[in-house]
């Protein structure tokens, strides 16, 4: 199991990495905007300051974005704990 963690509200939840950080979000009932749920609308788009995630499909990100530390929650599985900036 992760630990991650939403900024600025500073509200943590747990996901293990047989789930995406949306649907662990979800389960855990914290908000977290969505509407697709397969990474086309970029509602959960949200940036990682810290940790990593994979995932099955390649998001519809640039390189420069993913550098950046953005990712689509709604299809990253985390490999480690995570500080996420949702705005």
């Amino acid at each position: 199991m992760y630990t991650i963690r939403l900024m600025p509200h500073n509200l943590t939840f747990l996901c293990d990495n047989n789930h995406t950080v949306l649907e662990a979000a979800l389960n855990a009932g914290v908000h977290f905007p969505n509407r697709c749920q397969v990474g086309a609308c970029a509602a959960c788009l949200c940036k990682k300051t810290e940790g990593e995630v994979s995932y099955a499909l390649e998001p519809m990100l640039t390189e420069n974005e993913q550098q950046e530390g953005w990712i689509f929650a709604c299809l990253a599985k985390p490999t480690s704990d995570l500080i996420l900036q949702l705005d």
